[in-house]
This record gives structure tokens, sequence and C-alpha cells, in this order.
């Protein structure tokens, strides 16, 4: 049987394509809940024990704790074959597995000594807590750094205040940005520690979304990815015990040591979610041109030239796409490494820009083809889905620009900052 996710991966090894036949299951409930969800701009809640019941919320866990032993590669697939279905929903899934590197990359540290044998143990501890819940007890998780305040040196300023008090830390702030607000099960903060203001005091948190201190900020009503519930929450003196934090001075930085490419090492499989709704959004205009025809010739309508023009700037937009990802996650994934991590970071910033504005040219040139009916359905649905691409936080212009700067002045702009208020 033919998977979506091959169409992305095309060399996949036995293990993977099991995970990508558990990934292709779903695909069916995911593609008809996908007008609503964009409709309503709402998550489709449904989804959460679909995913979890599969074994999907440990896609990327290890075996040892609970989850299907997947990597990269397969959450590349993942969000692929997901964003071919309902784009919304392949980037909460994306964003729900980002958290896993809070406990993956804490594993790794570990093992290279990064920690000394007292703080060991807690970070054993929270990262543990991280991939158990996600693998074993089958968890959707909601990962929140971004704030609206930003910084010119660095590409996630943070805002958020952690005050120690007896037995835990009271966490105040703001966070204006964080897919799964509202509908995970756990949400991951992150905060810097009151009175250090270098991104050594930069902590996580484990944060009951129903506890006392903690709300949504607003309802999530975009343009595009209406259906991902990315509001955001708003923290005032909310609780957070010792256990359920991993607080340790320059824990964050050593953690994010261990990441070999973009940012916490798995950002690259976002934008795969972005190329599978640009495959969806060029197959829907092939049907829409080969299955009608002109009434006088009974031609199909896909054989004027002005159409083949279209279909020609589609293919091109697409094979760039996947090129680029298969080239990124090459980079990302191979053994030994092929590049040191400035040279594949600054891939990644070319990467991101390119395959977003592939997949929003892409629905472009569907929506022209598909005439004025397709104003009403599915191609007016992927321009606009895509076009999220285009105006996230590290748009094409600032991609090309960072790397050009790295390629100069050979330095990465710094990942997190802090602020005080």
């Amino acid at each position: 049987m033919a998977l979506t996710a091959e169409i992305l991966l095309e060399d996949m090894n036995e293990s993977e394509r099991r995970r990508a036949e558990v990934v292709e299951s779903v695909l069916p409930q995911v593609k008809e809940a996908a007008r609503e969800v964009d409709a309503n701009a709402q998550f489709h809640m449904p989804h959460v024990s679909l995913f979890s019941e599969r074994g999907l919320l440990g896609l990327i866990i290890p075996e040892v704790y609970g989850g299907l032993g997947g990597g990269l590669r397969d959450l590349a697939a993942a969000c692929f074959a997901l964003g071919s279905a309902c784009p919304s929903t392949a980037l909460a899934f994306f964003f729900h597995c980002s958290a896993a590197s809070r406990g993956l990359l804490a594993i790794e540290a570990l093992e290279e000594g990064l920690f000394t044998e007292a703080e060991a143990p807690q970070v054993r501890h929270f990262a543990e807590q991280v991939l158990h819940s996600m693998g074993r007890d089958g968890k959707w998780f909601a990962n929140f750094a971004s704030e609206s305040v930003k910084s010119e040196k660095a590409a996630v300023t943070i805002s958020t205040i952690a005050r120690k008090v007896e037995g835990g830390y009271l966490l105040n702030g703001v966070k204006s940005f964080g897919t799964g607000t509202g509908i995970a099960d756990v949400y991951l903060v992150t905060a810097s520690l009151e009175g250090v203001e270098t991104a050594e005091g930069l902590c996580t948190f484990f944060v009951d979304p129903n506890g006392a201190g903690v709300r949504p900020r607003a309802s999530w009503d975009a343009i595009g990815m209406r259906g991902t519930s990315s509001g955001g929450i708003v923290l005032e003196d909310c609780f957070v015990p010792e256990e359920s934090a991993l607080a340790i001075p320059g824990a964050f930085t050593r953690c994010m040591q261990m990441s070999r490419g973009s940012f916490v090492g798995n950002q690259m499989a976002a934008v795969c979610g972005y190329a599978g709704a640009g495959y969806s959004a060029y197959q829907y205009a092939i049907r829409n041109l080969t299955e009608k025809k002109f009434a006088d010739t009974g031609k199909p309508i896909g054989t004027a030239p002005y159409q083949q023009e279209l279909i020609g700037k589609m293919l091109v937009d697409l094979e760039t796409a996947l090129m680029w990802l298969r080239r990124q996650l090459q980079l990302e994934t191979s053994e030994p490494p092929l590049k040191p991590k400035h040279e594949v970071v600054k891939q990644w910033r070319l990467c991101k820009g390119v395959v977003a504005e592939c997949g929003f040219n892409i629905a472009v040139n569907a929506l022209k083809a598909s005439g004025t009916s397709g104003t009403m359905g599915d191609p007016a649905r992927y321009l606009r889905e895509l076009s999220m691409g285009v105006v996230q936080a590290f748009p094409a212009e600032r991609g090309r620009l960072m790397a050009a700067q790295m390629e100069i002045e050979g330095a990465e702009q710094s990942l997190f900052g802090v602020t005080s208020k």
C-alpha cells in the first residue's frame, strides 16, 4: 500500500513504515473534519482520543517510555501526511510532539555529563515525567514559550517570571502563542527565574491547564491554521510545585546544546505540514482540471495553455519544497553528521522560508486554476492555511537575513533571551 508519507520520505525502513501506517490510519477521520475545523476555528476534540488510542501522541518517544520509538524522520513524514488532510491538525500535532524535546534533550545531556551528580536526579525526574506522560500515558501537550515582547538579539524573548516560594514557584506572565490552548492535557511553560537576566535563568514548568492562576489569553481567529487553538495563556501567581519544575540555572541552555539542528531539534517537521497542504492543493487542482471538460470539445479544461502554465509552476514549487525538506532531514539525521551544527542551522533558516513560500505559491496557483467557483471550497482554504507560513515569526525574508549574517559574521542569532518587566 502506498502511504501519503512516502511522498516526502521515499526511503523508509521497515520500522518507519509501520509507524507511517498508524498515521495513515487516522487520515480519513482527520480529512473528514478538516472543513469543520477551519469553518469553526476550533480544534476537533475527538482527535485527542483518536491519536492517543493509536499511540501517536508518543510517536517520537522511545519504546522504553511507552512510545512508538520514532525520530525526526517519522515526525516529518507524519506532519506531511496530516498536513495533506488538515493543516491545522498537523500543526497542532507538531507542537505537541515538540514538547518531547524537553525530555529527550535532557536525557541526552545527562548522558553527556552536562549535569552534576547532585543535579542529575532532578533532571532525570523531570525528563521522565515528560516522556512517560506522552508515551505511556498518551497525554496531549501544549508548549508555551513565545511572547509578544520582542528582541533584536533573540528569536524568542521570555519575560514570564518564576519566583521561588516555599514548596515551589509562582509564575507570572503572558504567553502570546501556544498551540493547544484549552485542548491539551498538560502545559509546558518556559519562564525565567526571578533576578536572572540571562538565558541561564530559563526554566521549564509543568502547568495544570485547569489550575488556579492560569487562563486563556484570547480566542484564536487568524486567517489560517484556525483549528490549532493557539491563543496563548495568562499566568497570574500560578503555583507550580518543585517536583513539577526543571529550575536548575543553566539547565535549559545545557539541554539545548544537544540539539543537532534547528531550535530544539525538531522544528523542520513543522513546515512539512505546509508542504503536505501544498501537495493536496496541487492534487485538488489537477482533479479539477482533468475532470471538468470544455463544452464544445469535450477536452479537459487543463489542456488550455494558461492552465498548463499554472500546472508547471505548481510542479516546480512542489518539487522544490520536497527537495529542500529531504536535504534538511538528511542534515539533521545522518550518522555521522554531514555538517557542523551552525551550518545545519543556517541551512534550516533558508529551508523554512523556501518551503513556506513554495506552499503559498502552490495555493495561489491552485486557486487561479480552479476559477471563480474555487473560492467557495478547498482551494480558498488551502490559500488561507498556507498564508500562515509566510507571516510566521520566521518568514522567508528573516530566514535569508539570518543565514546571510551567519555566512558573513560567523555567528548565529541567540535562540532565547530574557527581559525584565
